[in-house]
């Protein structure tokens, strides 16, 4: 009889896993990882951040600082303003009930004036009316009259002291040139007289063309002309007005200017040929 067992199979086995090598050559231990830049990067953008941050709050603190010490400012004017006007109106309505209550009042209180300066202030009471009803434009003379006065005003204080000096000195010359006879009186006292028998007053002469002024009184000279063309400027602009139109001047004045162009509206069509002609030179 036959052996009918089978052989037994062979257990399959697992290979077995090889460890991979250390690095070092030697067998010895992997080295301690370092920090990298990626880390000294992140760090820094942090720093970076956090100072921005802090930028950021201050500049937030200062404006709302800022908008504070405005508004304060806004409302210390307004309450400023508020006041000055509640005031006002206070010191009207006591005069109205002190004067309704008596009607001596006006005169009580003209009291307390001298009768200088009630002259004095009714002066300048119709002073200022006559500057107001004179206000309008009248005549080129008037208008002239009015900025000499207003220039008058606007003097700084004479120099009296210079004065006097220059006066005395044009008297010597004049002594000295014989327009001036020089006379001494008992009392020692010494004055000058002219042929009209004027004491002490220059005589009237032609302009000798001696006179050199002060870098002072030149440079006035010229600060009040220049102010004279900003304030003239400036009305010609609140009027509209351009000197410099960019043509040709064909103009003396702004009246003149206003009559070529109203000529110039109705008649161009008219003597446009003519005036080519005359630019070109082929007029006949």
């Amino acid at each position: 009889m036959a052996d009918t067992t089978k052989p037994e199979e062979p257990t399959p086995t697992m290979p077995e896993t090889q460890s991979p090598a250390p690095e070092g050559g030697d067998g010895s231990a992997p080295p301690t990882p370092q920090p990298s830049a990626s880390s000294d990067a992140k760090a820094a953008l942090a720093a970076r951040m956090a100072r921005f941050k802090t930028l950021q709050a201050q500049k937030e603190s200062g404006r709302k600082a800022t908008e504070k010490e405005v508004r304060d400012a806004e409302d210390r004017e307004e309450r400023r303003v508020r006041l000055a006007k509640l005031q006002e109106a206070n010191e009207k309505a006591s005069y109205k009930l002190l004067k309704a209550d008596d009607p001596d009042f006006e005169r009580k209180r003209n009291w307390d004036y001298t009768v200088e300066e009630s002259e004095s202030w009714d002066k300048r009471q119709a002073k200022k009316a006559r500057n107001r009803d004179n206000n309008a434009f009248a005549d080129y003379r008037g208008e002239a009259n009015k900025v000499y006065k207003r220039q008058i005003r606007q003097m700084e204080k004479v120099d009296l002291e210079n004065y006097v000096a220059q006066k005395a000195e044009r008297l010597q010359k004049q002594v000295q040139s014989g327009l001036l006879r020089l006379v001494e009186t008992d009392e020692g006292d010494v004055f000058t007289v002219d042929q009209q028998g004027r004491i002490n007053t220059p005589v009237e002469e032609t302009y000798s063309m001696d006179h050199k002024p002060t870098k002072e009184a030149v440079d006035k000279l010229v600060d009040d002309l220049e102010k004279g063309e900003r304030a003239r400027l400036k009305a010609r602009a609140a009027r509209g007005i351009n000197d410099d139109d960019g043509g040709d001047v064909t103009y003396i004045n702004q009246k003149n200017k206003q009559f070529n162009e109203k000529l110039a509206r109705f008649y161009n069509r008219y003597t446009t040929e003519i005036r080519e002609s005359f630019e070109r030179g082929t007029a006949i």
